[in-house]
């Protein structure tokens, strides 16, 4: 059988589209790409604003035109949130939650069987009929409106972590996101990701490792530990001190690690997705700079730079406390990279409050500002607030916000020129003129160089020789 997938939101959901690919692959099944004529299309949706939604819609009927006769499921958040909605969609064939992606590969055997006439494009000779999902309630309906069978728990019931198993490889041939944790609890008034993911739970630490060590003894330099709120993780330093402590050998294809001293320990760096202030203070920061592998980059969650619209989002901080965070990081390192997003047009938000977002931009320096409209989402404590900013003044704010994140990124990339960092080399680029290869700093500035092949997914001490497109150019020693 072949079957397609397509991913839209977060790095969480590439990652667990990442671990569906595994399962169907390991069960016998081709991957194919979404564009390609698919026995089975699976859409890992989004929910974040009213734009992925209709992203979501968009890919759904466009998957279903390319091979009419094709199963249709649908994951993903926009199901958990939605589900009366995306089982309206013509065309979809199964609605799963986002506490269902495990378990999606057995909804399709069980799919196939009972609406296909009997014949099972997984080439087996019989299905899992009649078993329900973890042991629990079989919670399969048919929907009176198209029907698709729904496989939708209540968000208060999504309390158990559940993962997919060991993944042992990315799309990026380089870089490895590893989800540690789902769920949210901090119910930001803007928000609808807690109703879309639940309570907050954390994954084996066991488990986590065991699955670095395979990826680390397949190639990948970086691990990306990632989460629906990273720093909810029960342990965040005691698993970055096991990571520091990992030793992986060279041959150790199988994700072993063997203590043989005459072989080579593979190296590899750690670099955290996220970390969110309304979670983490200046002192438990602090904490971070013990571990070696851990790289001098944090995306730290600004959403506003006014004190005003940080309340009225509910975010447990203020620029004050967001401030501080920043300073332990440049009294650190000055040239700590901090990565951000900010929301431009929240209910309420005046011409103060948005410079106090732009002033935020320019003081910091990020060294990457992701800028985002307001989006209204329905049932959300912010949907039902006066002062709801009208969409044009919302689509110039942001626009004074990428502008500012931009000359920061290019003021913080300066700033680095002359220093020597270590790049993590991870693709060839052809600029038309030259041949080029580009990968990220320590510090995530885009870095640039002459292509050189055997350089392409190695960490390189290199040294920043000036700015060059989005980045700067480096010179490998």
């Amino acid at each position: 059988m072949k079957v397609a997938f397509h991913t839209l939101g977060c790095k969480v959901n590439q990652y667990e589209t990442e671990a569906m690919r595994e399962q169907f692959a390991q069960a016998g099944h081709v991957v194919v790409g979404e564009t390609d004529v698919a026995d089975v299309y699976i859409i890992n949706t989004c929910t974040v604003t009213s734009l992925a939604d209709r992203k979501s819609r968009q890919y759904i009927r466009r998957m279903k035109k390319q091979s009419p006769d094709s199963v249709v499921a649908v994951t993903g958040c926009y199901v958990q949130i939605k589900p009366d909605e995306v089982a309206a969609i013509e065309g979809v064939d199964i609605i799963a939650g986002t506490d269902e992606k495990e378990n999606l590969i057995k909804y399709i055997t069980e799919y196939i069987g009972k609406n296909r006439k009997g014949h099972d494009v997984f080439g087996n000779d019989s299905y899992l009929n009649g078993q329900d999902n973890h042991g629990q309630k079989d919670m399969t309906s048919i929907s009176e409106n198209n029907g698709a069978e729904r496989h939708v728990l209540p968000y208060e019931e999504l309390t158990e972590y559940h993962g997919s198993g060991i993944i042992t490889s990315m799309e990026s041939r380089t870089r490895a996101y590893i989800k540690i944790e789902d769920g949210c609890d901090r119910f930001c008034s803007y928000c609808v990701i807690p109703y879309a993911r639940g309570k907050v739970r954390s994954r084996p630490m066991d488990e986590i490792l065991e699955e670095a060590k395979s990826l680390v003894g397949r190639g990948f330099k970086e691990i990306i530990l990632t989460g629906i709120n990273t720093a909810l993780y029960e342990n965040l330093p005691g698993l970055l001190e096991a990571l520091d402590n990992l030793v992986v050998y060279e041959d150790a294809q199988d994700g072993g690690n063997a203590s043989d001293e005459n072989r080579n320990a593979l190296d590899f760096r750690v670099r955290l997705s996220s970390l969110e202030p309304t979670v983490v203070d200046a002192e438990y920061v602090k904490g971070l700079f013990k571990f070696r592998r851990l790289c001098h980059h944090l995306h730290l969650s600004l959403q506003s730079g006014s004190d005003n619209v940080l309340s009225a989002m509910k975010r447990r901080y203020d620029m004050k406390d967001y401030m501080e965070i920043v300073k332990v990081l440049r009294d650190f390192d000055p040239l700590y990279g901090i990565s951000t997003d900010i929301i431009a047009g929240f209910p309420g938000e005046t011409h103060d409050d948005i410079a106090g977002s732009v002033k935020a931009i320019e003081d910091i320096c990020f060294c990457k500002t992701h800028a985002f409209n307001y989006s209204r989402r329905p049932g959300t404590v912010a949907a039902e607030m006066d002062g709801q900013v009208p969409p044009p003044l919302r689509k110039e704010r942001v626009g004074m916000l990428l502008s500012a994140g931009d000359e920061a990124q290019k003021k913080f990339a300066e700033l680095n020129i002359g220093t020597t960092n270590t790049v993590l080399f991870e693709e060839f680029v052809d600029t038309g003129e030259e041949q080029m290869m580009s990968g990220y700093t320590d510090n995530y500035i885009r870095a640039y160089a002459p292509y050189q092949e055997n350089l392409i997914g190695q960490l390189v001490q290199v040294k920043v020789a000036g700015l060059y497109k989005d980045g700067v150019l480096v010179e490998t020693e």
